[in-house]
């Protein structure tokens, strides 16, 4: 079954959505591990830093993003770990995925409409298209 389990997270709504899907299926197998992924947008954190003159504050904003994803998986009794990458999110997520060979990808949908999806693409899709694994999209 699935043992080496990435979750990517944002702190949305659907992302926790799709970290209790990801605890579901390693509930599943007893000596499973979900790796919490989370992504800072080298846009955005140019833009936080700039705007934020206290960086523990900035920190702050950021744990609390995952907070609820961690609660959880406590909670369940999930064996996780926290990664944080720097970069583009839908690439950051392909790389680490195939470079740490993971057995599945969950990832919450955003809900993008068709047209905003033709046009800008999202990252959910980024990461299905690229993964080298099975990726489920969870809405």
């Amino acid at each position: 079954m699935f043992k080496k389990i990435l979750l990517a997270t944002d702190g949305s709504d659907h992302a926790l959505r799709a970290a209790i899907k990801a605890s579901d299926i390693a509930k599943l197998t007893s000596d499973a591990k979900i790796t919490v992924v989370y992504v800072i947008d080298g846009t955005q954190s140019k833009s936080d830093v700039l705007s934020t003159e206290d960086k523990e504050a900035l920190y702050e904003k950021r744990q609390r993003k995952l907070r609820p994803t961690e609660e959880m998986l406590q909670e369940v009794g999930v064996l996780y770990e926290v990664k944080v990458l720097k970069g583009e999110p839908g690439p950051e997520i392909v790389h680490f995925a195939n470079q740490e060979q993971y057995d599945l990808v969950v990832i919450g949908s955003r809900g993008l409409n068709a047209l905003q999806e033709m046009v800008l693409g999202s990252v959910s899709h980024k990461v299905a298209k690229r993964v080298e694994c099975p990726v489920m999209i969870v809405k």
